[in-house]
């Protein structure tokens, strides 16, 4: 009688063990399925397209103030638009003057989110740069994963943020995304939006309320993330590093390991750069979240690292590794996602 006792306990405990299995991988297969639309959107083929696109001698490179220059940004913002985002003051380019002098031109656009009592009216922006060198000497430099790769997987978060949004998922945070010019003539653009929010002249598209820098609540900056050149383990090409989640008030590695395993990406993550407490702290700072960080304004940065490439004329999308690029995009959009 105590044996059979016995065995209808484990048996019933077996069962909710079970059970809770189930529901977990029912739980997982659910969402992933729910996300599906979204991540339909980003293919391969599609990256390398809209990389080889910025890196084209159309865009000769893309220096601040040159035709190429302009020619990326109307092509962002052709992008913005076709997405469905919203621009700022019904003009997607806000011109900021370089450290050089002349003008340079980010472009913006807006994806209003849901306010509510808890969290009134915050803001979070997305960002990655456009410039790059241009052409020296005769020379082009294409910048392919410096930074065509963050421009374009900027871009894809955005358009699958929407996605997302658009079948019934709600955010309780505004987000503005951020093509940054001048960021090779010490971050003009980015300082330059930050002037803008504390001087007031960024209005909230929708509500026509001034952006106070209290109401920024997070900035994402995308900063080349193509390459598999400089992998944080030998041999493994899917990698990327996130640097800045200290900055996080409630930084949740579970959540992004979650991310990272609940959608099948399974990459490596590193949250420091090269197991480097001085080149992390360096790294960190030579990027467009530099002035957010400088006041106090939570800010990551993700990355696939400084290669041999950069700053070359060879950093061509050949280079680069659009499998590993697509699924750095899948989880920097699951993160900020889950996160909102």
């Amino acid at each position: 009688m105590h044996s059979k006792k016995i065995k209808n306990i484990l048996q019933t405990t077996f069962a909710a063990l079970a059970m809770l299995v189930f529901c977990q991988a029912s739980y997982g297969q659910s969402w992933a399925a729910l996300h599906k639309p979204a991540r339909d959107l980003v293919t391969q083929e599609k990256l390398e397209h809209e990389v080889s696109f910025l890196s084209d001698t159309l865009c000769q490179g893309r220096r601040t103030g040159t035709g190429g220059n302009t020619e990326a940004g109307a092509w962002i913002a052709r992008r913005f638009g076709d997405m469905g985002l919203i621009p700022f003051d019904g003009t997607w380019s806000k011109t900021v003057r370089s450290g050089e002098g002349f003008p340079c031109h980010n472009i913006l656009g807006f994806l209003p989110g849901t306010t509510t009592k808890a969290h009134p009216g915050r803001y979070v922006i997305v960002g990655s740069h456009y410039d790059h060198l241009g052409t020296l000497d005769g020379r082009m430099f294409p910048g392919a994963d410096s930074n065509a790769s963050g421009v374009v997987a900027m871009l894809n978060v955005a358009e699958m943020l929407i996605m997302t949004n658009t079948i019934g998922i709600s955010y309780d945070c505004n987000l503005i995304f951020v093509a940054f010019d001048g960021k090779e003539n010490d971050m003009a653009g980015s300082y330059g939006l930050w002037d803008m929010i504390c001087k007031g002249e960024l209005k909230d598209p929708v509500t026509g309320t001034k952006i106070t820098k209290d109401k920024i609540a997070l900035m994402v900056n995308i900063d080349q993330i193509g390459s598999s050149l400089a992998p944080l383990r030998k041999g493994r090409e899917d990698y990327i590093i996130m640097l800045g989640t200290e900055s996080l008030k409630n930084f949740d590695r579970n959540m992004l390991e979650t991310c990272n395993t609940t959608y099948g990406l399974n990459m490596q993550i590193g949250l420091d750069y090269y197991g480097s407490d001085g080149f992390t702290k360096v790294f960190y700072r030579i990027s467009d979240q530099r002035v957010f960080v400088d006041n106090r304004i939570p800010a990551v940065m993700f990355t696939s690292g400084i290669t041999m490439n950069n700053n070359k004329t060879w950093d061509t999308p050949s280079t680069l590794n659009f499998n590993a690029m697509q699924k750095r995009i899948y989880l920097i959009y699951h993160w900020i996602d889950k996160l909102l």
